[in-house]
């Protein structure tokens, strides 16, 4: 199975010996983030630094500024890695050690625009907005959204892309000193804490038949009990979660619901891949981070895999947890796998030990996920992992490469 593993530039800028070491894993492919939120992160290896402090969502290589001239919503500089393009001196660095580089776009995600523009972020059943989530159904989000795919994704040297976030963002964040765990929402209740109300999701609902001032109260009284501390009985599965949903909410509304966020995210999946691919040379690549479930959100969007694999080249779909977990996440995309040409299936592993992957396992849990259907891997994240994390993953991917068939 073809490897391939996350990366920062600031993993590789200021490091000549990082691409090297990359390559010595084992892997052919990096994802290399272009577009990317705030985040704290570690370099492990890095001759000039540990921690690296993103204090805000930016880019990664030099906007155009006719592309963003007279909008509103633009992407922002960055200061903490350093050169004007250090995206491009990575790429550069991993193609020289003969590593295929595709890049890696955040989309619905930047806690700094909705600080900037809040009228643009997700806003909750008691009005709170969610700043880190902009609302992919207002028309000035989809506008910034989907010019940032085409510019951040078709970078040179390129050869694909993987578009996370592409779709609705809700209120799991693990924000800055995060401290909402003290009332466990689960699925359920985080779905809930994540549906919109602003005005554009408010007119969405009722042009479906969902009056949205009866939802919104329907909501605070799903959400009342998870309050309180005494929540509904957890519920364990993609289809289970949406049933105690549909219980909630009534079924005729949350069908209603559902038609609404569902048509918004497969419009926006849709046309984020077409800019992409209209700003793209041929045989460029176009996958989603994704969840089988539509009614998920966050990273890993969730999607209808019949709908996505018919418009993208394939998905990225996270594998942690056990085989069982496993085989729920890539099934649904295999399945609808053969009917849609030879689309990527890529299971991605966590293998940071101290962020709860499992390095050790890897060999075993790719050949299992390769009998699911699975095509490729994906590691996250080598910029991440310890040396002897890294130690363990170069020995998995030989004995994957030496495994027959």
């Amino acid at each position: 199975m073809r490897a391939g593993t996350f990366l920062y530039p600031w993993d590789l800028v200021g490091d000549p010996a990082a691409a090297d070491r990359v390559a010595a894993l084992g892997v052919r492919q990096a994802t290399l983030a272009s577009a990317y939120h705030s985040t704290r992160a570690l370099t492990p290896r890095h001759p000039a630094h540990r921690i690296v402090t993103a204090r805000h969502a930016a880019v990664y290589y030099p906007p155009d500024r006719a592309r963003w001239e007279g909008r509103a919503l633009r992407p922002f500089p960055q200061d903490w890695v350093a050169g004007e393009d250090p995206y491009g001196e990575a790429a550069t660095a991993l193609a020289a050690a003969g590593i295929e580089v595709h890049s890696w776009v955040i989309l619905a995600h930047s806690s700094r625009l909705g600080d900037e523009h809040p009228e643009s972020a997700v806003t909750n059943a008691y009005g709170d907005r969610y700043p880190w989530a902009p609302c992919v159904a207002r028309p000035e989000v989809r506008s910034y959204a989907l010019a940032l795919a085409a510019e951040a994704a078709v970078r040179p040297g390129a050869a694909g892309t993987e578009l996370e976030s592409c779709g609705w963002y809700g209120l799991d964040h693990l924000h800055a000193h995060d401290k909402i765990g003290g009332a466990p929402l689960g699925g359920v209740g985080a779905y809930l804490a994540s549906l919109c109300f602003c005005e554009v999701c408010r007119a969405g609902y009722a042009a479906h038949g969902a009056d949205p001032d009866e939802l919104r109260a329907m909501v605070e009284r799903a959400l009342r009990p998870f309050w309180e501390g005494r929540p509904p009985s957890a519920v364990a599965g993609r289809e289970a979660e949406w049933r105690a949903i549909a219980a909630l909410l009534g079924e005729e509304r949350a069908a209603s619901v559902a038609a609404w966020r569902d048509a918004v995210a497969d419009a926006f999946q849709r046309e984020a891949v077409a800019a992409v691919r209209a700003a793209a040379p041929p045989g460029f690549r176009v996958l989603l981070h994704a969840d089988p479930a539509p009614h998920r959100c966050g990273a890993n969007v969730g999607v209808r895999p019949a709908g996505v694999l018919a418009h993208a080249d394939g998905v990225v779909v996270p594998c942690a947890g056990g085989a069982e977990a496993r085989a729920a996440a890539l099934g649904p995309f295999t399945a609808q796998a053969a009917g849609t040409g030879a689309p990527v299936i890529a299971a991605n592993f966590p293998v940071v030990s101290g962020m709860g992957g499992s390095p050790g396992t890897l060999a075993a849990d790719a050949a299992h996920a390769a009998s699911l259907g699975a095509t490729e891997l994906r590691l996250y994240h080598a910029g991440l992992a310890t040396d002897a994390d890294l130690a363990t993953v170069t020995a998995a991917l030989a004995e994957l490469d030496a495994t027959p068939g």
